[in-house]
């Protein structure tokens, strides 16, 4: 009966390796985060309520007056197109080869950090729903419509994980680490980044993902976030 019990036990183990290792593990790792927001990049009209740490947020009531074909600027050479995030001075930088094109002040992680490296935008969506984190430690959010965001992996950071630049009405504390891993910016800004980067949104439709050939704009992290 113990020999059964260990054979069974080892064959479970060697079963949940392979599937590990397979994509439909990935897919699982992935599902349970995007379970977690909405994919499809259009406006939540019904939702009402939005919720940050335990306090009631005031969320935009409108939809944004984004038309992709007239907000693209700055050129299309996505080769030469980075943005930079500098943990140190919380401060994101685009470029188009040589030359700065943008700056802004950001927030990165405070309550899980930002990851570092490289990394390619996969998605662009005009709207995403976001939630997370505890209610027991008081660190629970319900963010609904929350705009122009641009989620980034690369072969260590998962699709799943989730991390992304976007916009933030939750906040206003920008230049100081204010987020759950992702990069916050205020929403009149991010809106330039997001017209700007790769790749691009099609006319009059609110989500996009990166192909061969429209690859995402590379994300640079690099740096120490301070006081965390």
């Amino acid at each position: 009966m113990k020999f059964k019990l260990l054979l069974i036990l080892v064959s479970a183990s060697v079963l949940f390796f392979q599937i590990r290792q397979s994509n439909i593990y990935k897919k699982i790792i992935e599902n349970a985060y995007i379970n977690k927001v909405t994919f499809s990049g259009d406006f939540l009209e019904n939702a009402k309520q939005a919720e940050f740490h335990g306090t009631k947020v005031t969320m935009p009531n409108q939809t944004l007056s984004f038309n992709n074909e007239t907000k693209q600027v700055l050129g299309s050479n996505t080769d030469k197109k980075r943005i930079e995030v500098d943990l140190s001075t919380q401060k994101l930088y685009a470029y188009e080869g040589d030359k700065k094109v943008f700056e802004f002040l950001v927030s990165t992680g405070k309550w899980g950090r930002t990851p570092v490296g490289e990394f390619r935008i996969w998605s662009k969506l005009k709207y995403v729903l976001m939630s997370g984190g505890s209610q027991e430690a008081g660190t629970y959010y319900y963010l609904p419509n929350v705009p122009y965001t641009m989620f980034f992996s690369n072969d260590e950071i998962s699709k799943g994980m989730g991390y992304s630049i976007h916009g933030t009405y939750w906040h206003d504390n920008f230049g100081q680490p204010m987020s759950h891993g992702c990069v916050n910016m205020k929403t009149e800004e991010v809106e330039q980044l997001f017209s700007w980067a790769n790749p691009t949104l099609p006319k009059d439709t609110s989500s996009v993902y990166s192909s061969q050939d429209d690859q995402g704009t590379r994300v640079v992290i690099y740096g120490t976030a301070p006081n965390i």
